[in-house]
């Protein structure tokens, strides 16, 4: 059996429908027993050795290595040829080939992933999976609720899931809520601010700062990130003028201060409590079930916080992924605006 390519699709007739359609979720039927296929459909058909060739416009038929190569969807084969493997039916998402709900975003979906057992014609969508070489710059607003699939340089794939979750995450707003009194004493210094005789609750219920004297200290000054003097300062618990807070921050790391403090009120507005991710690479981590610093758990998620029109190189992406996952924590970027604001991007390894 042959298809003729025509158009960006490849079609076949005969039996085509029952064989490909029917049985096995491929193309998308045509009238008659005709089916039309996407170039990497036709591909995993030939690869199989479904479809003896592919007739170009030059009359003269391909066979699959031929074919690949004048259609250039090696990357997108890899991808096909492994969820097939792993016994998913899949359908490219092209205009008019899937229904736009199920297809998300179409220019930022490759693959409409069915659930096992289920095909075109079921009602349900397992992945909506976007393939991206390594070496391509995604955009961060791209990405949620779509499982990003990166073929590597040697072909090997990994894939992402990715999605939306809010500030919160799974954070005890009433547990974690903490309200510090106002006016306490102050020094701004020059990348960090002092709070000298603090309540003993403002770093044991409200985990603000780190003692001054060191973990083990019981009691003893504080000293507070400017992130969290700006904060702090802004509900009035420091004797500090919040503006000379922030124009402190913005000298040390400029418009992205703006950004993170944003995000890091944003987070503690949710109920989660915020601290330096700086171990981690990351700008926060975050516990989200914290109620002392005696009684808290293992903080759930690295905060990264990156501009709204933030692209990612799979690479980097993969290396924020990975040590994440190695330390046990989710994976979040805030797609932080100044004025405007904030959308939350969790990033996580899949095995489908």
């Amino acid at each position: 059996m042959q298809g003729t390519f025509e158009g960006g699709t490849v079609r076949v007739g005969g039996d085509a429908r029952q064989r490909f359609y029917d049985a096995r979720g491929y193309g998308r039927p045509l009238e008659g027993n005709r089916i039309e296929l996407a170039p990497v459909e036709a591909a995993h058909l030939l690869f199989r050795g479904d479809l003896d060739g592919v007739v170009g416009s030059d009359g003269e038929a391909m066979d699959f290595r031929t074919f690949l190569v004048a259609t250039d969807v090696a990357l997108e084969f890899v991808v096909y040829k492994d969820l097939r493997d792993r016994g998913f039916y899949l359908s490219p998402a092209r205009d008019g080939w899937v229904d736009a709900d199920d297809a998300g975003a179409a220019s930022d979906t490759d693959f409409v992933v069915y659930p096992r057992g289920k095909g075109p014609a079921d009602d349900e969508v397992a992945y909506r999976v976007r393939v991206a070489g390594e070496r391509e710059t995604i955009a961060a607003a791209a990405l949620g609720e779509v499982v990003l699939a990166v073929v590597d340089e040697e072909g090997e794939l990994t894939y992402f899931e990715t999605g939306r979750p809010d500030a919160a995450g799974d954070a005890d707003a009433e547990g974690s809520r903490y309200d510090p009194p106002v006016g306490l004493d102050a020094a701004l210094l020059a990348d960090r601010a002092v709070v000298w005789d603090p309540p003993a609750d403002l770093h044991d219920r409200g985990f603000y700062g780190q003692r001054l004297h060191g973990r083990n200290a019981e009691s003893g000054p504080l000293q507070l990130s400017l992130v969290e003097a700006a904060y702090l300062a802004r509900r009035g618990a420091l004797a500090l003028d919040e503006p000379r807070v922030v124009e402190r921050g913005r000298d040390v790391e400029g418009e992205r201060f703006d950004r993170r403090l944003r995000a890091y009120a944003a987070l503690r507005a949710a109920g989660s409590v915020p601290k330096s991710g700086f171990k981690f690479g990351a700008d926060f981590r975050t516990y989200d079930t914290f109620t002392t610093v005696d009684e808290m758990d293992h903080s759930t998620r690295l905060i990264r916080v990156v501009a709204p029109d933030h692209t990612f190189l799979p690479r980097d992406l993969s290396l924020d992924v990975r040590l994440a996952g190695g330390v046990r924590k989710r994976m979040v970027f805030a797609l932080t605006d100044v004025n405007e604001g904030i959308d939350w991007l969790s990033v996580a390894r899949l095995t489908p």
